[in-house]
């Protein structure tokens, strides 16, 4: 790498996009994640669509809770 870089011709903000959505890694316990495996695949789902059930069900708990 070199000591200094030089910025001064650069554009600020080339490649941002106001509408760019970020979507962070999950990282589950794996106990957690080999349970969550299985059931979707007895369930004949994805592993995505079986957690992502799960967590609607548990954001419609906590709303109605409210």
């Amino acid at each position: 790498m070199k000591d200094e870089y030089d910025f001064s011709a650069a554009t600020r903000g080339k490649f941002s996009r106001p509408d760019a959505q970020l979507i962070p890694p999950v990282h589950l316990n794996p106990a957690v994640l080999a349970y969550l495996a299985d059931r979707a695949r007895a369930r004949g789902v994805s592993l995505s669509g079986l957690v992502n059930d799960l967590l609607k069900k548990d954001i419609a708990l906590i709303e109605a809770g409210k």
